[in-house]
């Protein structure tokens, strides 16, 4: 089945893009064409894009906080029969029955520059800047620290935590060069250890030396090999008691979302 999907925001469209994908995901069988109408603040705005929506029909997705807007473009769908969705109204509904007050009409208020915003980029910025075992003497200075073989998944899953406002440094673990002894030191970060199989993990590098166009006869992906880099690993992780992650199966988000958990837990325990 074929389904253009219309995401109409009069912000980014970033949130309508995340409840797509989750939505979506639900389904199988489904090719869909996405097509993103952000900013969309004003009716000859809107017009103008409906316009281009009857050209493609298909389900809209939208959040439009102003009411004359969002009023235009829910009678021009009813007449044009086109199925629409206010993605987040529950959510809104439900919170001003908790709250006792009405939402502000207030258009991407999520994406102001206040002070969690600037969190975020900082964070960002110290991800980026010890990606890779760089900069030792600053892990301290990390909310979590990943530690692993290579290409097993620290790096985008660094990222991705840092996005959410994580300070994320990481550490790749070679047999033949130890960690620097920084990391068995630290206090403040929570310290994670990444595993996965020797069977992924060789695909994966496999894959990797087939883009860069070197020979896929290595010891990086020799079976043994492999297999020696990860029970090093294991041994540091067991012997440190760091807490660890298979990826084996999981995405960077699953990987993330399981790294989150830990934080949380620990964070309540340090509040009991």
């Amino acid at each position: 089945m074929r389904l253009h999907l219309h995401l109409l925001s009069d912000s980014t469209g970033e949130t309508l893009d995340a409840i797509a994908k989750a939505g979506i995901a639900q389904f199988d069988g489904v090719e869909t064409i996405k097509h993103f109408w952000p900013m969309v603040r004003s009716e000859g705005h809107l017009s103008r894009v409906l316009a281009e929506i009857t050209r493609r029909p298909g389900l809209i997705i939208y959040t439009l906080v102003n009411s004359e807007v969002r009023r235009t473009l829910e009678q021009r769908c009813r007449v044009a029969g086109l199925p629409h969705v206010a993605a987040l109204d529950p959510v809104f509904e439900a919170l001003e029955r908790l709250l006792g007050q009405e939402q502000k009409a207030r258009p991407g208020r999520q994406h102001a520059m206040d002070a969690a915003y600037f969190a975020r980029v900082d964070a960002i910025q110290y991800t980026i800047a010890h990606d890779d075992g760089v900069a030792p003497e600053d892990w301290e200075e990390a909310d979590i620290v990943l530690a692993g073989v290579s290409r097993s998944s620290k790096t985008p899953t660094s990222i991705y935590l840092a996005n959410r406002g994580y300070k994320v440094a990481n550490i790749p673990l070679v047999v033949e060069s130890p960690p620097p002894s920084q990391l068995f030191e630290l206090r403040h970060p929570l310290v994670v250890g990444l595993t996965t199989s020797p069977d992924r993990l060789i695909q994966i590098r496999r894959n990797r030396l087939l883009s860069l166009n070197q020979t896929a006869e290595t010891p990086y992906v020799d079976q043994e090999a492999v297999a020696r880099e990860l029970a090093f690993a294991r041994r540091i992780f067991a012997d440190r008691g760091w807490p660890v992650i298979d990826v084996t199966r999981r995405s960077i988000e699953e990987t993330a979302a399981a790294i989150t958990n830990l934080m949380n837990a620990r964070s309540s325990g340090a509040d009991a």
